[in-house]
């Protein structure tokens, strides 16, 4: 696949009334993404509730985002776990069942320290010829990648880029003024997609773009072509969303959100729950300043 860059989207595992995955509804939604000029799309990561997501539906989300995709745009499977083990094994099916590249988080839980993360990384790349972007995110894994790990990292043969989701904006001028040009480095945080692209970012992966597809997408096309007035615009008006979809654990927010507009997303697994009611009713007035979408008061989250 060519160099990552641009607005993909990290997309919700779409459930029915029971809790069982929306196949039908997840093809809807790739379909709504690509003609809404989407650059990729980001299955089963953090937004997809992958932690939750059984094995065989797991290859038949795998199987279904990439048939309906059918090479319009990349697809990057999320498949992070905290065993190498089993993260290689979800690799190599990534392969076999077609997909671009793959996302994979640093190990969560275990803690393993800065040679134990390079280690960790080395093994999948040796282990799985497709495109490795690396996500960052030591808010969900409680250990976060140095920089001079990660310049490390980057010198893997299939490593091609990081999902810098730290939030902190020093250490991702430090690694992109560090780490070689042709390494991308892409926001992690919807709300810092133009600041880290200001800095020599290549684009996002987004979580607002389930719900805005085309308005995320254009503020990062205008920020690559230069317009910084245009992608400004953009991104003030994005801004309160961006802040919206994270007043609780995503992706509860804003698979809420799609809900309200009509958007195959349905409820979360256990151990997320509900919005509570507070920040359901702040949800739903934030939502209400778009008139882009169609919110229906009836509609229930």
């Amino acid at each position: 696949m060519e160099r990552i860059n641009g607005c993909m989207t990290a997309m919700v595992t779409p459930f029915d009334k029971d809790l069982q995955v929306d196949y039908q509804g997840l093809e809807s939604n790739v379909e709504f993404q690509i003609a809404n000029g989407i650059s990729g799309l980001v299955p089963l990561g953090t937004t997809g509730e992958a932690p939750t997501i059984t094995d065989s539906e797991r290859t038949k989300i795998i199987e279904t985002v990439v048939r309906k995709a059918a090479g319009r745009v990349p697809v990057i499977v999320g498949v992070g776990t905290n065993s190498t083990d089993k993260t290689i094994r979800y690799s190599k099916e990534v392969k076999d069942l077609g997909g671009d590249a793959i996302l994979v988080v640093s190990p969560y839980y275990n803690k393993p320290t800065q040679e134990g993360l390079y280690r960790h990384f080395e093994a999948i790349s040796n282990a799985v010829d497709l495109p490795i972007i690396v996500y960052n995110i030591a808010g969900r894994t409680a250990v976060n990648i140095e920089t001079q790990t990660l310049a490390r990292i980057a010198k893997l043969r299939t490593v091609v880029g990081v999902k810098e989701a730290s939030g902190n904006i020093a250490q991702v001028m430090d690694v992109i003024s560090q780490l070689p040009k042709d390494f991308a480095v892409v926001s992690g945080d919807d709300n810092l997609t133009l600041p880290v692209m200001a800095m020599g970012g290549k684009g996002v992966i987004s979580v607002v773009s389930n719900l805005f597809p085309r308005m995320v997408s254009d503020m990062v096309r205008l920020a690559i072509s230069g317009d910084a007035e245009g992608a400004k615009a953009l991104n003030y008006k994005l801004l309160p969303i961006f802040k919206g979809a994270f007043i609780e654990t995503s992706p509860v927010p804003i698979k809420t959100a799609m809900n309200m507009a009509g958007m195959p997303a349905g409820g979360v697994r256990l151990p997320l729950c509900e919005m509570l009611p507070h920040n359901l009713e702040r949800l739903r007035g934030i939502l209400s300043n778009y008139t882009e979408l169609k919110i229906d008061s009836t509609n229930n989250p």
